[in-house]
């Protein structure tokens, strides 16, 4: 495939599972959204644990997006590789559109408490034990986000592919986005269409 040079092609950036997978357990922080009632889109910092299927965190019942996500369980989670302590992994960044659900019952707290808090502290039992004890409150819930669609951008990708050094089986199909939308936006603007990537 020929190089861009304006690189306006980002939907050809995906992972594989496997690089999904290992960007989403090796970031420890994920950036979790939601619609407030009158509209506004909102997001906060949170910890996480991805189980190869589903985001999970943790905040307390008094918090805003809890009446929120409780009223409309539609939300989305940004993971970047920014987010890996140790730098290594796949690069780039995933959003991943989902819906949440609740849990309160023990077994689920104390499963998700300990991933988390051995997640966060790698081979430190104190830490993790201390960590544990912060996280578990009665105010607590733990949130579940069942992904629906993941919006990725393979950064070790893209920068080969700038390069010239990209294989074409690395490559991703062009969402309509990057093709029907972008090429009237881009006759908008007088340039020519975009028809290889």
């Amino acid at each position: 495939m020929a190089q861009t040079h304006d690189h306006e092609m980002v939907s050809i950036y995906p992972f594989t599972d496997e690089q999904r997978d290992a960007l989403l357990n090796g970031s420890n922080e994920c950036v979790l959204m939601w619609s407030t009632k009158d509209g506004w889109p909102v997001g906060v910092t949170h910890a996480f644990t991805w189980d190869g299927e589903k985001i999970w965190l943790t905040f307390a019942v008094h918090r805003h997006r809890y009446v929120a996500m409780t009223r409309d369980n539609r939300c989305s989670v940004n993971v970047s590789s920014a987010g890996n302590p140790t730098g290594e992994g796949p690069h780039g960044a995933i959003t991943i559109k989902g819906t949440c659900e609740f849990f309160d019952d023990d077994d689920t707290k104390h499963k998700f408490y300990t991933a988390l808090s051995e997640k966060l502290n790698p081979g430190n039992e104190a830490g993790a034990k201390f960590f544990y004890d912060v996280l578990d409150s009665p105010l607590r819930t733990i949130c579940c986000i069942t992904p629906e669609k993941y919006i990725m951008y393979n950064a070790d990708t893209a920068g080969a592919h700038m390069a010239g050094t990209a294989k074409p089986e690395d490559l991703g199909e062009p969402m309509d986005v990057d093709v029907t939308r972008m090429n009237e936006e881009r006759k908008k603007r007088g340039l020519d269409e975009r028809t290889e990537v």
